[in-house]
């Protein structure tokens, strides 16, 4: 090998060792009451598996109670920098100081996205740009194969009035569906900046298969995510006035400044828990 060559390499070597090493290493900031569950559940009606993240309150191993449970999705995205898309909900640091300071405490189950299949899954309705709909496939994945290992395997109050489901944007989507169309299983939304753009079919669902009156309707978005953004929330908010949603169990809150990213969804998150689980549904 020629000089030339062994210099060239050498320096292409040392080009390789700097790149590496200006890498920030990245580590996990998942809280230890964080885990991921060590296997994959099958999720028979797409013939497709997934990860499930689970937190548990601070107090769950020292003691005997049984939690409320909110259901989420982009479980990646939620508890740990390493596998969020664009930054995590802090949703376990969140949580663990609500419970400090309140006393409110429940479990979260974070159901991964499917990646290249997470339009189709979130959405009941077909999409002429995205493709079929998956969403009820999805929601049966959850209700039928997720919530009862989750209830006979931890320590929840599995009852509807104790059980929420929570998402954003297209998890917002998907959540608002959940909430009406599983009405023994759900009494209670967070409904963060929805994807309602996705399919018009979601209004004429709504009126439809109107919300048991109890059930608890948080729904928040940014005042810049856009004018559709807005003129479908609003839309949605006189539909279900006009539909008699009693008011004391429905919140739509437009947040000044408000972007559609982790970092708002992240913001809201605490005051969403403590509306959705401060008292039992009432009407």
């Amino acid at each position: 090998m020629s000089n030339r060559l062994i210099i060239r390499s050498v320096f292409v070597i040392f080009l390789l060792c700097l790149f590496a090493c200006s890498e920030p290493i990245k580590t996990s900031t998942a809280t230890d009451n964080v885990l991921v569950l060590p296997y994959q559940f099958l999720m028979p009606e797409l013939d497709r598996q997934r990860s499930i993240r689970l937190y548990l309150p601070p107090s769950y191993q020292t003691s005997a109670k049984r939690y409320p449970v909110i259901y989420m999705h982009d479980g990646q995205n939620l508890f740990d920098d390493m596998t969020a898309f664009s930054g995590e909900w802090q949703v376990d640091e969140s949580l663990n100081q609500l419970a400090e300071k309140h006393g409110l405490e429940v479990i979260v189950v974070g159901i991964d996205n499917g990646g290249d299949f997470r339009m189709n899954e979130l959405s009941p309705w077909e999409n002429k740009r995205f493709g079929e709909a998956q969403g009820k496939q999805y929601m049966d994945f959850i209700v039928d194969i997720v919530k009862p290992y989750i209830d006979t395997n931890f320590r929840t109050q599995s009852d509807r009035l104790h059980t929420a489901i929570m998402g954003s944007s297209m998890g917002g989507l998907i959540s608002h569906y959940g909430v009406h169309a599983y009405p023994d299983v759900f009494s209670k939304a967070g409904v963060f900046s929805p994807a309602y753009w996705y399919s018009q079919d979601v209004f004429s669902f709504t009126q439809f298969k109107k919300a048991p009156l109890d059930a608890r309707l948080y729904v928040m978005y940014g005042d810049k995510e856009g004018d559709g953004m807005i003129a479908d929330t609003n839309q949605m908010q006189r539909q279900l006035r006009q539909q008699g949603h009693p008011k004391q169990n429905t919140l739509f809150k437009r947040v000044p400044n408000g972007e559609h990213n982790e970092q708002l969804w992240r913001t809201e998150f605490t005051e969403a828990v403590q509306w959705l689980f401060q008292q039992e549904p009432a009407f």
